[in-house]
C-alpha cells in the first residue's frame, strides 16, 4: 500500500531489469519528463508515482507504528476479559439482582471519598453493575468504576477507567492515538490518518492502470514471478483487497483529530449533521414554584430563587420508567445533577444498535425528552457507525478480527514496498545504495486541463486536512531544493 511500485518504472510486467546509473555527470541531475505530449493516464502516472514513492518513503514508518498500535488495541476488547475477569463476571448468578439503588450503597461503602456520577446495570446475566465515581486525584477524563455483583452487592473490585475503558484498553487506546505524549503526540496518528487513504488510494490506482498478461493478475499473486516482481505482486493484490478497509480507517481516523476534526466538525454542523443530544434540564415546575422568583424588591434588591426541589424518585424507579419508554438494551444512567434529571442511555453499539435515550424527572418519573437513534440526522449516523467500525464495536469479534487483519496487511505492505526499494538499487554491488525514484517533472507532461483542477483540488484537500497539506508542501520544498543542489552540481560537472 504504502510504496507500490517504488522503483518508479512505468514498464509492463515483462519488461527488462533497469539498466545500470549512467555515469555521474548525467545520473547526478534525473531526467526531466518531457513536455506535455501525452495526456490522460500516461500522462499522469509517472505523477503519481512520484507521489506514492515520496509518501511511501517517508511516511510509512508513521503508517507502520499507526498499524501496531492499532492491532494491540484491536486485541484489547478480549485481553480485558481475560484480565479483568474477577470485575467484569460474578462468581455465580442467582435468580433475581437486588435492587440498583441497594447496589450503589454497596459501592459507596466500598468507596466512601468517591461520588457516584452513573450507574451501568449488569448487561448480561453473569456480568457486575459498575458503578462510576468521582473522585479526587483522578486524571482527566478519568473515574473509579466499582464493580458490584447484582446479586449479592459484593464488590469484585476498583479500577480507574476512560469512559467505558478498562486500564489496559485505556492506555492502549491513548497509545494508538498519541503515543502516550499527550496533544503533542495526536500529530502523529493525524499525519498517519491524512496520508492513509492518499497512499491507498494512489497504489489501487497504479495497480489497476498496470499492464498485464493476465487479468488474474490483478486480484491474486503471480505465483510464476520472481525477484522484485512477484514482491510487487503480492504488495499490489494485498493493497487491493485491503483498500476499501484503509479508507475507512483513515477517514474514521480523521474525525477524531485535531485540526482536521475541527475542519469536519464544521462542515458537519453547517449541514445540520451534528450528533443530537437528550435534553435533561429540569423546568422548574417540578414540586412547585414561587411567582416571585427572581423579582426586584423594592430596595433595588433581587428575591433569590427558591432552593431546587428535593424529591428524588430513586434510580430504580427511574430506570423503570425508562424501561417503560423502550429503553431496554444494555443500560448507562446519569444521576442527577444540579438542575437535572436522570439520563438513561442504551449503549449497544453491535448491529443491530440500539442507542435511544430518555430524560426522566426525579421528582415524579415523568419522561421529559426522547431521543430516538432512528431520528438522528444521517451525517451523525454515519458518523456514529464509522467510529464504532474503527474501534471494533459494530460487528463485535468479527470486526475485532478485521481490524487487526487490516494492520496486519499494512505492515506486510511496508514491508514490501522497502524491500521493492531495496531490490531497485543501481548496481547490487553497492551495497549502500538505494532504489531511484520517478524522475522530476512528470507534473509538466500532464494538460492544463488536467493540471490546473488537479492543483486546485490538491490545494483544497490540503487546506481541509491540514498535516497532509503542511507535509506535503515540505516535501515539495525539499525536493526543490535537491533538484536545484542536483543541477549545480552537474553544470560544475560540465
Amino acid at each position: 500500500m504504502s510504496l507500490d511500485e517504488l522503483s518508479g518504472a512505468p514498464t509492463p510486467d515483462a519488461a527488462p531489469p533497469a539498466p545500470p546509473a549512467p555515469p555521474a555527470s548525467s545520473a547526478s541531475v534525473a531526467p526531466a519528463a518531457p513536455a506535455r505530449s501525452a495526456g490522460g493516464w500516461a500522462a499522469l502516472r509517472p505523477l503519481l508515482l512520484r507521489i506514492h514513492f515520496y509518501a511511501g518513503l517517508l511516511i510509512a514508518p508513521v503508517l507502520f507504528l499507526a498499524a501496531t498500535t492499532g492491532l494491540l488495541y484491536a486485541g484489547s476488547w478480549q485481553a480485558e476479559r481475560v484480565l479483568y475477569s474477577d470485575e467484569l463476571t460474578v462468581a455465580r448468578t442467582g435468580d433475581s439482582a437486588v435492587p440498583l439503588g441497594t447496589q450503589v450503597r454497596a459501592a459507596q461503602a466500598a468507596a466512601p471519598e468517591g461520588k457516584v456520577v452513573a450507574v451501568w446495570p449488569a448487561p448480561e446475566a453473569d456480568a457486575t453493575t459498575r458503578v462510576i465515581m468521582e473522585r479526587p486525584g483522578l486524571g482527566e477524563g478519568e473515574t473509579l468504576t466499582v464493580f458490584v455483583d447484582p446479586y449479592t452487592t459484593e464488590v469484585r473490585g476498583q479500577l480507574t477507567t476512560a469512559g467505558d475503558a478498562l486500564p489496559l484498553r485505556a492506555w492502549l487506546s491513548e497509545f494508538h492515538s498519541s503515543l502516550q505524549l499527550g496533544e503533542f503526540g495526536r500529530n502523529y496518528s493525524e499525519l498517519a490518518a491524512s496520508w492513509l487513504w492518499v497512499v491507498a488510494l494512489g497504489g489501487l490506482a497504479l495497480w489497476i492502470g498496470r499492464r498485464r498478461s493476465r487479468k488474474a493478475d490483478l486480484v491474486r499473486p503471480d505465483r510464476k514471478a520472481t525477484g522484485r516482481r512477484r514482491t510487487l505482486s503480492w504488495h499490489g493484490v494485498v493493497g487491493l483487497w485491503a483498500v476499501a478497509g484503509l479508507v475507512v480507517l483513515s477517514a474514521t481516523g480523521l474525525t477524531w483529530s485535531r485540526y482536521a476534526g475541527e475542519n469536519i466538525d464544521r462542515v458537519q454542523q453547517g449541514l445540520g449533521g451534528s450528533t443530537p443530544s437528550v435534553s435533561a434540564a429540569l423546568d422548574g415546575s417540578a414540586g412547585g414554584s414561587d411567582e416571585h422568583a427572581g423579582h426586584v424588591m423594592p430596595d433595588g434588591t433581587t428575591m433569590a430563587p427558591p432552593p431546587q426541589p428535593t424529591a428524588d424518585i430513586g434510580i430504580d424507579r427511574a430506570v423503570s420508567a425508562a424501561r417503560a419508554a423502550g429503553i431496554t438494551e444494555s443500560l448507562r444512567v446519569t444521576l442527577p445533577a444540579e438542575g437535572n434529571g436522570y439520563v438513561v442511555k442504551e449503549t449497544d453499539k453491535t448491529v443491530p444498535v440500539h442507542l435511544d435515550a430518555v430524560a426522566v424527572d426525579p421528582a415524579d418519573g415523568r419522561i421529559m425528552d426522547e431521543l430516538r437513534f432512528a431520528d438522528h440526522p444521517l451525517l451523525a449516523k454515519m458518523t456514529r457507525f464509522g467510529i464504532d467500525l474503527h474501534m471494533g464495536l459494530t460487528f463485535g469479534l468479527a470486526n475485532q478480527i478485521a481490524l487487526a487483519a487490516l494492520a496486519v496487511a499494512v505492515m506486510f505492505l511496508i514491508f514490501w514496498g522497502y524491500r521493492m526499494w531495496w531490490m531497485r538499487r543501481p548496481t547490487k554491488e553497492r551495497t549502500r545504495s538505494v532504489g531511484r525514484p520517478q524522475p522530476r517533472g512528470a507534473w509538466r507532461r500532464l494538460p492544463m486541463t488536467v493540471l490546473l483542477p488537479f492543483a486546485a483540488v490538491t490545494a483544497l484537500v490540503g487546506w481541509f486536512v491540514p498535516m497532509l497539506g503542511i507535509s506535503l508542501l515540505v516535501f515539495l520544498v525539499v525536493d526543490a531544493a535537491l533538484g536545484s543542489a542536483a543541477a549545480r552540481r552537474a553544470a560544475k560537472a560540465a
